[in-house]
């Protein structure tokens, strides 16, 4: 018993001892000298981290990314996409392409009529190339901006409105293509015909960005057939009136402008790779990222099941 009340007390005499006047062993100018020095401590973390985020905002720009070293040119991107790049199918087995078609359908569900009757936020653009349409400064604050009307039927065979297929079920499959947004980019046109393919060389190219597409290997160099290409009326390639491109804050209903192209004799029963390129003088190309100015894909028409 006696064991126990010398626990007990000297359990008490460290939670209060009244002699020394210590609590927890401390003196209350020991518990205030470490109360100051906390305070201090934890109040210089909070001032540098408050330091370091304002410092970091300061380099932010409210409509601008600072920096874009992510993708300096803009990719090339296609719908519909699929895994690896490989669009493979059966010309009589509507299941094999229903993903490719309804992903098309929804991609350009944005460019039907009835989405764009907003004259607020949507305008008419020349309905041949021209120059880059200018909506004021970027870093001024000037509200929303008016984006360009981009008509689905523009696409032709392949806007999905005569053919809700897109070729698919008669062996000749499109591609929607498009150039991935760049905030504040103005592509320019191609000026040195040594960059540019044949088929492409000799031509003039005023106020747009044409875009090829030819067979990436050369033994399909006979097996990909004609290529038609449907964008802003006719034209094969990106017109300049859409850029540039001022953020999804000051642009939210922009619309990009765009080029289907389709393949209409392609080999059955083979797989056929396929390259298309944009060109422009301010567009470059990565063999490390496939989607750089350019893409690739691979394409497998069945026509048996």
């Amino acid at each position: 018993m006696a064991g126990k009340k010398e626990s007990d007390g000297g359990w008490r005499k460290f939670l209060w001892n009244s002699e020394k006047r210590e609590f927890l062993g401390r003196t209350g100018g020991s518990w205030l000298k470490i109360f100051l020095f906390y305070v201090i401590f934890y109040g210089c973390l909070a001032a540098i981290f408050i330091g370091t985020i304002q410092a970091l905002l300061l380099t932010i720009h409210e409509f601008k990314p600072t920096h874009q070293d992510r993708v300096a040119p803009p990719g090339l991107s296609h719908t519909p996409r699929s895994d690896k790049s490989e669009i493979t199918f059966k010309m009589d087995d509507p299941s094999t392409y229903e993903k490719y078609i309804t992903s098309m359908k929804a991609f350009l569900e944005k460019y039907s009529e009835e989405k764009q009757m907003d004259n607020s936020k949507y305008e008419d653009c020349s309905d041949i190339p021209s120059k880059y349409v200018d909506r004021g400064i970027l870093e001024d604050d000037n509200g929303v901006r008016k984006s360009c009307r981009f008509e689905r039927s523009h696409l032709g065979n392949c806007s999905g409105e005569k053919d809700e297929n897109f070729g698919f079920s008669k062996g000749m499959p499109c591609l929607i293509v498009k150039l991935n947004r760049i905030v504040n980019f103005r592509p320019k046109p191609p000026t040195n015909n040594n960059s540019l393919p044949d088929a492409l060389k000799g031509k003039t190219f005023e106020n747009y960005i044409p875009i090829h597409c030819k067979n990436k290997r050369e033994e399909d160099e006979h097996k990909i057939g004609a290529i038609n290409y449907f964008g802003l009326k006719g034209l094969a390639g990106f017109p300049l009136q859409y850029y540039p491109y001022y953020g999804k804050r000051l642009h939210p209903d922009y619309l990009q402008p765009l080029v289907a192209i389709q393949f209409t004799n392609l080999t059955f029963d083979q797989e056929l790779r396929i390259e298309c390129k944009v060109y422009g003088d301010n567009i470059d190309y990565n063999e490390k990222d496939r989607y750089q100015g350019r893409f690739d894909v691979k394409f497998t028409v069945n026509s048996k099941s």
